[in-house]
């Protein structure tokens, strides 16, 4: 392993120790550079007794598995794929502010019907420092379903995953940030599995092209395509705009708008005002997200 600094490490131990007092556990694992580094190190502590869990369905991209399938073959950690069922839920559905809420109460019950067949102790999920300062609803499900958040108590950031990622040798390490397919929809907009493929097929195609970091945003007959800030002067190309307009008009959009601000996480949620991101974060109106304290 690549060295770490002595601060940095302390928060590698405090995260182990964190793992093992809750073990035996299931990692929620969508392949991203939190939950890749989450699976691996309950893996390092608790060998066969974490398990790391990948859900299935049309809001998850076919190369978010591919990478997942990638950490879990090299590192040889136990694996399982479940199916979730969350477009049976209208409220689900209808893409309201609180989606994610949602989506994760589904996912976290079937993990914790899984949890429950197969006798492990818990379910984690890789919740970082990060994370406390954005709109996720989602994080008021793990609360509610009693699913711990070991990043959290080791109180470890997104760059700090990712220079421990590196450490490891995880091929996660540098990955872009990612988010279900569900986010690249408006509030609002009806999520549907077909236009849940137009979005994946169209940011494979620009990843196809080159582009790094992408999101396609679906708004009905128009895709707004976010590249990063770093690789847009190629896009603005104009060859490589006809090319990118090419690709994306035949999935099923009319017209193809390049966002001249570039890639940003959370775009979407920039409508919401501080009223509504409490009123559907949590019933109290709190943004916070609930933790059992450290170990330390």
């Amino acid at each position: 392993m690549a060295p770490i600094s002595p601060e940095l490490k302390w928060k590698e131990d405090a995260l182990g120790e964190r793992l093992r007092a809750s073990g035996p556990l299931l990692v929620a694992f969508s392949g991203g550079v939190d939950s890749s580094y989450l699976a691996y190190a309950a893996h390092r502590v608790l060998g066969e007794g974490a398990l790391a869990v990948t859900a299935v369905s049309p809001s998850y991209p076919a190369h978010h598995r591919e990478a997942a399938e990638e950490v879990v073959d090299r590192f040889t950690i136990p694996h399982r794929f479940v199916d979730t069922d969350e477009m049976s839920s209208a409220d689900y559905r209808a893409n309201r502010p609180d989606r994610c809420y949602h989506c994760k109460t589904e996912l976290f019950r079937v993990m914790g019907e899984l949890r429950e067949q197969l006798g492990f102790a818990n379910v984690v999920y890789g919740v970082n420092t990060d994370d406390t300062g954005d709109f996720r609803p989602g994080h008021r499900a793990a609360a509610e379903r009693g699913v711990l958040s070991p990043f959290l108590d080791a109180r470890l950031s997104k760059a700090e995953i990712r220079d421990l990622s590196r450490a490891a040798g995880l091929p996660t390490a540098d990955l872009p940030a990612s988010a279900c397919l569900s986010s690249r929809l408006p509030y609002g907009t009806q999520v549907t599995p077909e236009r849940l493929r137009q979005v994946e097929e169209g940011e494979a195609a620009l990843r196809e092209l080159g582009f790094h970091q992408v999101r396609l945003r679906h708004h009905g007959e128009m895709a707004r395509v976010e590249i990063d800030p770093s690789e847009l002067a190629r896009a603005l190309d104009p060859s490589m705009a006809a090319r990118i307009s090419a690709v994306i008009k035949p999935l099923g959009f009319r017209w193809v708008a390049l966002d001249l601000d570039g890639y940003r996480t959370g775009s979407l949620n920039a409508g919401l005002t501080v009223e509504s991101r409490s009123e559907w974060a949590s019933p109290d109106g709190l943004l916070a997200i609930q933790s059992e304290p450290s170990s330390r």
